[in-house]
């Protein structure tokens, strides 16, 4: 197969082509650097963060809470044991704030009316969990929490 260009040409076209490919690097070079620093994080983006809503607990006990963890912080009585409590029970593939399975059998035992209500995110995930007390299912759940819950029904 024979060129159309002639040899000048050709040559003329290699060094254009290498000179071109040799720029490559230097362009790329500011693009990269520029989304190099990641933009500052903003206090809502941070993971780890829940808010508490307990009604009907009693005294002391109601209110809401925040929790942060890693580290612990916020507003919650006992941020580090609430964050050590959610990272015993945080294993992949199950979520930590679940109900109780549906047919589960669970005792008839009432242990009062204290509700509360969980959101945010816990480990990259969404919460929106609701919890009470109204039979021994739900009042298992409830301990299992303790104390991101406030502790009820037993010894302090």
């Amino acid at each position: 197969m024979d060129s159309v260009l002639p040899g000048a040409g050709r040559r003329l076209l290699l060094a254009t082509l290498s000179a071109a490919a040799s720029l490559v690097p230097l362009t790329a070079v500011p693009a990269a650097a520029a989304g190099a620093m990641p933009p500052p994080v903003r206090p809502e983006d941070q993971g780890d963060h829940l808010t508490v809503v307990v009604r009907h607990a009693g005294a002391g006990r109601d209110g809401t809470y925040e929790v942060r963890c890693h580290p612990s912080a916020g507003r919650h009585p006992d941020a580090a044991g609430a964050c050590r409590v959610l990272d015993a029970h945080t294993r992949w593939g199950q979520d930590p704030f679940a109900p109780v399975a549906p047919g589960s059998a669970c005792t008839m035992l009432y242990g009062g009316p204290a509700t509360a209500h969980v959101t945010g995110t816990w480990a990259g995930r969404p919460v929106d969990a609701s919890y009470d007390r109204g039979d021994g299912c739900e009042i298992g759940r409830w301990d299992r929490m303790v104390p991101l819950l406030p502790r009820l029904g037993g010894p302090a």
